[in-house]
């Protein structure tokens, strides 16, 4: 794509550099809309060229902030029209048995993808973090893409963004009743749904480290009893692009010692956040002997007690790149 710098520059009080400003709170906003890292800069670098060009009839009587989100709703919607929302293996039906059989992909399936805080809206504050954290974990992206666009661009400016419901029917050219009817809606599908923004898993306490690490020392020693004592009993792991996802300790632990032995003996390297949530460049034992290949993206998310979720993201090829994890380990 072509740098919005070396576009023709039109007449207009604003510069590049405040353009690029808002741009990791574009892609953060871009993100939520659309499921998808690579998608959400896409989406980002059309909304700064759609403002370049513009950038002349730009009279300021919105904030840039809100013009500038204006032109990247307008980007994703027309992005959205007419495809297959994303989504996780938990959406497209019950968990199954952990066995070979149930290991196949979807080629209509579009699978969420897990986002690196390095790419999200670039808070210092420890509170606003917090929030932005909570606010991008898997299953609350995954339930989002059950709304329909325009909701769910009220949805994440009101509920995430925190902008007043008349900052909301500006930027979207519409009436406060419009904004707050379709907030209550996309409320009622996201409750529905059964997940909530919930509260922020980072940073991880004393007590949790301390279980993190216990995990990762089990998952490299791939230690039956150890993995055992730090998964929770109502766990749940998935591997996208697989379709299956199982449910439960027992499933999980079944999996890693059959379909999943060749995890057996992998290391772990520690990477930015998915999400707000820990993780981990997963290599396992290359075919030669010599060093260890990529395998996955392993995202944890530990709960009160335990490992609460494993998500596998097999998808290497693009995602380390993007999580600055070395093409080879050892």
């Amino acid at each position: 794509m072509t740098p919005v710098s070396e576009t023709a520059a039109p007449a207009g009080r604003v510069s590049v550099d405040a353009l690029d400003e808002h741009r990791r709170n574009l892609t953060g906003f871009c993100y939520r809309m659309l499921g998808s890292p690579f998608e959400a800069e896409d989406a980002v670098q059309e909304t700064m060229l759609r403002a370049w060009r513009a950038l002349g009839g730009f009279d300021g009587r919105s904030s840039l902030s809100t013009w500038l989100h204006r032109i990247a709703t307008n980007v994703c919607v027309d992005m959205l029209k007419g495809r297959r929302r994303r989504a996780t293996p938990m959406d497209l039906g019950p968990a199954q048995e952990p066995v070979v059989a149930n290991l196949h992909t979807r080629a209509e399936a579009t699978w969420i993808e897990p986002i690196p805080g390095t790419m999200l809206d670039g808070e210092t504050d420890p509170a606003d973090v917090a929030v932005s954290n909570e606010t991008v974990k898997l299953a609350l992206i995954a339930a989002l893409q059950r709304l329909p666009a325009r909701q769910r661009a009220v949805l994440i400016l009101c509920e995430v963004l925190r902008w007043q419901a008349t900052e909301v029917a500006v930027l979207l050219d519409t009436s406060v009743a419009s904004v707050n009817s379709a907030l209550q809606r996309a409320r009622a599908t996201l409750a529905a749904s059964g997940v909530s923004t919930g509260s922020a898993q980072l940073p991880l306490d004393a007590a949790q480290q301390q279980l993190l690490q216990r995990y990762v020392d089990a998952f490299q020693r791939y230690n039956l009893d150890a993995l055992t004592s730090c998964i929770r009993s109502d766990a749940m792991m998935s591997m996208p692009p697989y379709d299956l996802w199982l449910d439960g300790r027992d499933s999980v632990l079944r999996f890693f010692y059959g379909p999943g032995i060749g995890c057996e003996g992998s290391v772990l390297v520690p990477t930015s956040p998915a999400n707000g949530t820990v993780a981990f460049g997963q290599y396992k034992p290359s075919a030669g002997g010599s060093g260890y290949e990529p395998w996955a993206l392993q995202v944890v998310e530990i709960g009160d007690g335990g490992v609460a979720e494993l998500t596998f993201f097999l998808d290497t090829a693009r995602l380390f790149p993007l999580f600055d994890l070395p093409p080879h380990a050892g």
